[in-house]
């Protein structure tokens, strides 16, 4: 009897024929993650972002702690993790925002030293960590990725302005050809100058000063389809989604996302830090989106959907800045007719708003107001439709386990920053970072119209990397989840029990 199940577990971990790829299966619990190994490798700055190469069984991490480095970590065990050496960045120019690796290359998005000139994308040996390419990319790449078929580089070149806004590079996607000696083709967004004006109206923001669509935009995070033929970028700050077809190396598409009402039932937040309490509550304001990670899940139909961390930003330079406390604006006393006690602290009045949406009849009051980042994760169709919102469940799951941060109440809440879709066993799972809970909310999203919650994680300071490594990559077989930590240098390794 032991000989029979040992040979049909061997059919269902290795099973394939000549002409295809194995199949690699494990039987994991994606409900029962916990912590198998960690590694401190600095202060703050270090630890950003994470990238695995299974071929060295090394992990590769961005630390621009005291100086700008990537770290190059045996992996080979998790539960005994060690520093073998390093890369060291500061020839290349700024900090390194992003990694990717494909097929022994690490891909590094650097900045330049002044942010607003043109970014590069070095390429290492992941054997020896020598450097094999430099290719210039558009300012401030702030994300990289590699299409599945590792045949394209992919970089989100966020674009931010100088501290005085008297300089705004474009917003800028740039598409490296690794087949082609690594051309690069850096697209912006003038295709879509005439179609500016029908984009603000269908909720696109575009506020910057003299601001246009070429500059104001500001790419965040890319997620690209299996098939490697479309990408989906991210633009945080103007609270949209572009879509890139990648056969013609064209955007295609933005789509503005809207708005989310806190008024609505399920949807209430706990904006004061000032009440003395953490009290989820309904609230007459609205939450712009405005995500940082995405990444796509195919469902078993072949539909595809998009998943966002709905983060949230703010433009705060010494030039321009938009956000104010809602105490310190007029509100428009036919829509806020308690207009005087929504301004307290402890009702409205800390909650930090944009002053860029509101005053709808330009009378210099607001009729509405607009919070960053939408203190959820959503689930979008592939033309930017709302397919689901988490409401108000991270924030309550953190208040459960102890982890919210009321300090953090009249910001964005937990703030869910990066995200991961991976297969765990027979179901696909979501993995979402919450900056300021120190934490990874983990749900089953086999049906991404209806996620269900598993389990919160907690992590280091202000988690920023979140990566997911199947059980066919990982050093011990089994699925294995990474999170970085910006502000304490921390990693720490999770995997599931097996059933």
């Amino acid at each position: 009897m032991k000989k029979t199940l040992f040979t049909l577990a061997s059919l269902l971990l290795f099973w394939g024929c000549s002409t295809t790829e194995p199949v690699f299966f494990v039987n994991e619990d994606p409900g029962t993650f916990a912590e198998v190994g960690s590694i401190d490798i600095g202060d703050v700055g270090a630890a950003e972002i994470s990238a695995y190469d299974p071929l060295t069984k090394r992990l590769f991490v961005v630390n621009n702690g005291t100086i700008n480095k990537i770290d190059v970590v045996d992996f080979s065990n998790p539960a005994s993790l060690k520093v073998l050496n390093s890369i060291t960045l500061t020839t290349y120019g700024g900090p390194v925002n992003s990694l990717a690796v494909s097929n022994g290359k690490l891909a590094a998005a650097i900045e330049a030293a002044d942010k607003v000139s043109a970014g590069k994308v070095v390429i290492f040996n992941t054997a020896d960590n020598k450097e094999e390419k430099i290719i210039t990319v558009g300012s401030l790449p702030d994300m990289i990725t590699y299409t599945p078929d590792g045949k394209f580089i992919l970089t989100a070149n966020e674009g931010e302005p100088n501290a005085a806004y008297t300089v705004d590079p474009a917003g800028t996607v740039s598409i490296i050809s690794v087949e082609n000696n690594y051309a690069v083709t850096t697209l912006d967004f003038t295709p879509f100058v005439s179609q500016q004006s029908v984009l603000v109206l269908n909720g696109l923001r575009i506020f910057g000063p003299n601001a246009n669509i070429v500059n104001d935009m500001e790419p965040e995070y890319i997620t690209v389809s299996d098939d490697s033929r479309t990408a989906w970028v991210t633009i945080q700050e103007n609270n949209a989604i572009a879509k890139i077809d990648l056969n013609t190396q064209k955007i295609t598409d933005i789509f503005p996302l809207g708005f989310k009402n806190y008024n609505l039932p399920g949807n209430e937040i706990d904006p004061s830090d000032r009440d003395n309490a953490i009290n989820v509550r309904a609230a007459a304001a609205f939450g712009m989106y405005q995500p940082d990670g995405i990444a796509i899940l195919k469902d078993d139909d072949g539909s595809q959907y998009l998943f966002t961390a709905n983060e949230g930003d703010a433009r705060e330079y010494t030039g321009f800045s938009e956000i104010r406390r809602a105490s310190a604006v007029t509100l428009d006393p036919t829509a806020f007719p308690s207009a005087s006690m929504l301004r307290q602290d402890a009702q409205l009045g800390r909650l930090n708003i944009t002053t860029t949406l509101g005053d709808t009849d330009g009378d210099r009051d607001y009729d509405a107001l607009y919070s960053l980042g939408a203190r959820s994760f959503s689930v979008w169709n592939t033309e930017g439709k709302l397919v689901f919102d988490s409401k108000s469940d991270l924030d309550r799951r953190c208040i459960a386990a102890g982890l919210y941060d009321d300090a953090r109440s009249d910001d964005k809440g937990a703030e869910p920053e990066g995200i991961a879709i991976g297969k765990v066993g027979v179901k696909k799972v979501l993995f979402v970072g919450l900056e300021r809970a120190d934490a990874v909310a983990v749900y089953d999203v086999t049906n991404p119209k209806n996620p269900v919650f598993l389990q919160l994680l907690r992590c280091g300071d202000a988690p920023e990397g979140v990566l997911f490594i199947a059980a066919k990559d990982s050093p011990t077989q089994k699925s294995l989840l990474v999170v970085s930590s910006e502000n304490d240098g921390v990693i720490k390794v999770y995997q599931p029990k097996t059933i």
